[in-house]
């Protein structure tokens, strides 16, 4: 089951990014993540109501606070590093998060098989590589790289708070819910910040309808994505978090898969090769 639900994991998070991509190409990054985030607030809160969620509050529901918090930061800070380029380096080296949940793992006592160890070893480079890594070009700027780390960083350290935010199905319900209103609170925040500095909170051209028109893709968006982090969850609950953690992570391949089979991008030779490494090491995972 780990490698159903992390596998599910990378399909929602692949998902959720590239509509997420293709959204900030029309309205601003900030108002993106916070009115996605909005969505998933009002249908969390109705399914923790259905579901009786209230009821698992706890101590635990801190490492949701936390994950909360952090998202959006690192989401900032990766959007930041992406406009300061280029995008060939940013976006395979923001996939090295991974290695906070399995370093989680490994610190927690998890000793994954020979065969897994190669597995783990074979996917990450496949994900790098399937970001496809720009190897010649531009110089990238010290504050691109530092900020892919910090995004890097934070995306790993939100894969390993929530993993500990519930023990059951309905606790994480909560804890989603817990985990998304802190988001809107950091996002909202750092929204009000940026146009209080100048910035706009709506497109330039078409305002709030363009807003309106892009409701439905930005509900999608936001689910996807609350519910990548609750197959998450389960994939760590039910198996190593060294394999949920790395499986879970296979996301860029699908976000490269979706912008050839929607947009007609074509993949590189290295996102091709780090495709066919990283289902190599999907099978050896899920084999170990």
């Amino acid at each position: 089951m780990t490698a159903i639900f992390a596998l599910a994991t990378s399909l929602l998070w692949g998902l959720a990014d590239f509509g997420g991509g293709l959204l900030t190409r029309r309205i601003p990054a900030l108002t993106v993540v916070v009115v996605s985030q909005c969505v998933a607030v009002v249908v969390l809160g109705g399914v923790v109501v259905a579901t009786g969620g209230w009821s698992e509050w706890g101590p635990q529901l801190w490492f949701a606070v936390a994950a909360g918090a952090v998202g959006p930061v690192a989401m900032l800070a990766f959007y930041k590093a992406l406009a300061l380029g280029p995008m060939g380096v940013v976006s395979p080296l923001g996939s090295v998060g991974v290695a906070v949940p399995v370093g989680v793992g490994l610190i927690l006592g998890e000793r994954p098989g020979l065969l897994q160890y190669g597995g783990i070893a074979v996917a990450v480079v496949g994900i790098v590589l399937a970001g496809g890594p720009q190897f010649r070009g531009a110089p990238v700027q010290r504050q691109a790289i530092l900020l892919t780390l910090l995004a890097a960083f934070g995306f790993g350290a939100v894969m390993a708070l929530i993993a500990e935010a519930s023990t059951n199905l309905t606790g994480l319900f909560l804890a989603l819910f817990i985990q998304r209103v802190t988001n809107v609170a950091a996002g909202g925040a750092a929204l009000f910040v940026s146009v209080k500095r100048g910035a706009s909170a709506l497109p330039e051209e078409g305002g709030m309808k363009v807003i309106w028109a892009a409701l439905p893709a930005l509900a999608f968006v936001g689910l996807a994505d609350v519910a990548a982090n609750g197959t998450y969850s389960m994939a760590a609950q039910a198996g190593p978090v060294t394999v949920a953690a790395v499986l879970s992570s296979l996301y860029p391949v699908v976000t490269a898969l979706a912008a050839l089979g929607l947009l007609k991008e074509r993949l590189k030779a290295v996102q091709a090769a780090g495709a066919g490494l990283a289902l190599v090491g999907t099978v050896l995972l899920a084999s170990g």
